[in-house]
């Protein structure tokens, strides 16, 4: 009865945020669900399990959450973000069409924008030059995914995004881990990304189908004249990346605070400190990346400033309510007996060799399972983040390894149908899921499969 439960709850939170009903209200009610499934007593697990786990991890994350979509509301505000859309697709051309939007989305990801606000800022161009292109728009909510939801998302080292700050704390790592996996993970990803929706685009159009017509939420271009220059308009998202490296590579790193903030009425555990560093540095890599929003574009931004700052806020809230809420579904979950079964089938995934396998199976199972990359990954590493520390060590692999392979894992089965992103993305192109989702899905195959290639690669070849 209580792996029933599990299974139950699990598929009803997928068909229940599949049909657009929000999970901060239906989390709970499924994780008492599968408890009761379980004989545990229901309010107790709802007050001293769900809640616990659902505050802690806004607890540490909200920051991020909130700078982050600030930042993208700022850049959206000032006009950056649409100027370094508009200049990569007028400057690649409608024959490189796919390529164009697909680094479009990348570098506004890669430069610490939201996903959501990289989405709305990259959608009308992508369409336009579709259009322009005839190529099905059908493709579009896959080009975008490629750009914003893969290789800069987590597989690129530095990223600022939250899938590649998640694991510096259990990891006392920094947003550079793993270069070399990270890069050649982005260079497969990439290639192999636009490859396929060439050869999709290739094939339509050979079989005569063009943009398509009947079309919702088309978008009009109104020509914008206060636009800033996209050289400038790159320098805030570049600030957040040098900034970020600067206080991580050569200032923290010689910073001796473990004698203090150890101590009340900090309490950071001695294992946690560096990690915690790291997270100061991106926090403030975030800030400087604000201000410099607000101050490249004076003409657009003036009497904008307060609508940048109380949206991005508000936006935060209900992200980060909405991940929260699955991380208290999922550790609701771990504590029952029949998920035991589970976690020891995880744990013991090649248990002779390294520890990356198991990671990677355990984040993606996760990620998949509660529809969040973060939220996914946040459960299996509190879950199984130490025993991996531990085979590490004894089977000579780097923390570096772990944290990128946590990261990458994230971004891969947690864009199945009931993703956030996923529906949001959909419901930006006026697309359904009968009609764009299945590219998507191969987009997440990729992905998926780019980490379990490099694992592979690596057990051969030792690179880090």
């Amino acid at each position: 009865m209580a792996e029933l439960g599990i299974i139950l709850s699990l598929g009803l939170l997928i068909f229940m945020a599949y049909r657009g009903f929000s999970v901060i209200f239906f989390a709970p009610v499924f994780a008492l669900l599968a408890a009761l499934f379980s004989g545990m007593a229901l309010l107790p697990t709802y007050t001293e399990v769900f809640l616990p786990n659902l505050a802690n991890y806004a607890k540490v994350y909200f920051p991020f959450f909130l700078l982050g979509a600030v930042f993208g509301k700022a850049m959206e505000e000032s006009g950056a973000a649409k100027s370094i859309a508009k200049a990569i697709v007028e400057k690649l051309g409608k024959r490189n069409a796919i390529l164009s939007v697909v680094l479009s989305a990348a570098i506004l990801t890669y430069g610490g924008v939201s996903l959501f606000v990289v989405a709305f800022a990259v959608y009308p161009f992508a369409a336009s030059i579709f259009k322009e292109a005839d190529i099905p728009k059908r493709l579009v909510p896959a080009t975008i995914a490629l750009g914003a939801f893969t290789f800069t998302m987590d597989a690129l080292p530095g990223t600022p995004q939250i899938q590649n700050s998640i694991p510096m704390k259990y990891f006392n790592t920094d947003l550079y881990a793993a270069p070399v996996f990270g890069i050649l993970g982005t260079v497969i990803i990439l290639a192999s990304g636009i490859a396929y929706l060439e050869w999709c685009k290739r094939k339509a159009q050979a079989a005569g189908e063009g943009y398509g017509e009947g079309h919702t939420n088309e978008p009009v271009i109104v020509e914008d004249v206060s636009l800033p220059n996209p050289i400038l308009a790159a320098i805030p998202l570049i600030s957040v990346l040098v900034v970020t490296l600067i206080l991580q590579k050569s200032i923290f790193p010689h910073w001796n605070i473990s004698s203090w903030v150890t101590k009340a009425p900090y309490n950071i555990a001695e294992t946690g400190v560096i990690g915690t560093m790291n997270n100061w540095a991106l926090i403030i890599g975030l800030i400087f990346g604000i201000a410099l929003a607000f101050i490249i574009n004076p003409k657009r931004i003036k009497g904008n400033v307060a609508k940048a700052i109380n949206a991005g806020a508000i936006g935060s809230l209900l992200a980060v309510m909405n991940t929260s809420s699955e991380v208290g579904f999922g550790n609701v979950i771990k504590t029952l007996p029949g998920f035991k079964s589970i976690a020891h089938a995880l744990i013991n995934i090649n248990p002779h060799g390294s520890p990356l396998l198991s990671e990677a199976v355990s984040v993606n199972v996760l990620a998949g399972t509660t529809g969040s990359a973060s939220g996914g990954m946040s459960i299996a590493l509190d879950m199984f983040s130490k025993k991996y520390m531990e085979w590490a060590a004894s089977s000579g692999v780097s923390p570096q390894l772990l944290h990128r392979v946590a990261s990458m894992a994230s971004g891969g089965f947690d864009t199945l149908p009931h993703n956030g992103a996923v529906i949001t993305l959909l419901g930006i192109a006026g697309l359904t899921h009968k009609q764009s989702y299945k590219n998507m899905f191969v987009i997440t195959l990729i992905k998926a499969g780019t980490c379990f290639l490099l694992i592979f690669l690596q057990s051969i070849l030792h690179f880090v």
